[in-house]
């Protein structure tokens, strides 16, 4: 199910990162859907910029490419900088689901880790089928709100102040439980 809102000027060096991701892989649009589980259709339309991709769908995408949503969206960007104010951290919103995801500190050549903020509106639900990276390691900490995490099948729930650290190995989803939105920092370690 896609989402019908036209890509900005960002959305489009997306859109065409996105299909020379699968241009450098010789993959045709058949094998990337079998790879993504993303119908052809819909990755012809997002490669073309004819519609902005979901949370969901970037993370499909992300896990037939082996890279975080996070370092994709980086590489849309021009190498950012050592100090990146706040104004400047780069921003993204999830129109299915309204997530508003900051990268805080986005991927940078030479450095391992990156801090991505995350709010989820009350109610909201993710879920990521495969890691984009097996054996991924996050630090998630919750700022504000409550975010129930299920990794593997196992639920946690996590309040204002708890931190769960894990490795992505499985599946995964995110769901606020209101009543206020769910605001949280994860430390994404490449392995």
């Amino acid at each position: 199910m896609g989402n019908d809102e036209l890509p900005d000027e960002e959305g489009r060096r997306l859109a065409a990162r996105l299909a020379a991701l699968r241009a450098e892989r010789g993959w045709s649009l058949d094998e990337l859907a079998r790879r993504s589980g993303t119908s052809r259709s819909t990755l012809s339309r997002l490669e073309r910029a004819e519609l902005s991709p979901t949370a969901a769908q970037l993370g499909r995408l992300c896990t037939a490419y082996g890279r975080t949503v996070s370092r994709l969206l980086a590489e849309v960007e021009s190498e950012p900088p050592g100090l990146l104010r706040a104004a400047e951290q780069p921003r993204w919103h999830d129109p299915a689901t309204g997530l508003v995801r900051r990268s805080v500190s986005p991927p940078h050549p030479g450095l391992r880790a990156e801090l991505v903020e995350g709010t989820l509106p009350p109610g909201a639900e993710i879920r990521y089928e495969a890691p984009p990276v097996p054996g991924l390691e996050h630090h998630l900490w919750v700022l504000d709100g409550a975010l129930d995490l299920t990794l593997d099948g196992t639920a946690h729930r996590l309040a204002a102040g708890d931190c769960l650290r894990y490795r992505l190995h499985g599946a995964s989803g995110f769901h606020c439980p209101g009543p206020r939105p769910a605001r949280y920092l994860i430390a994404l370690v490449l392995p």
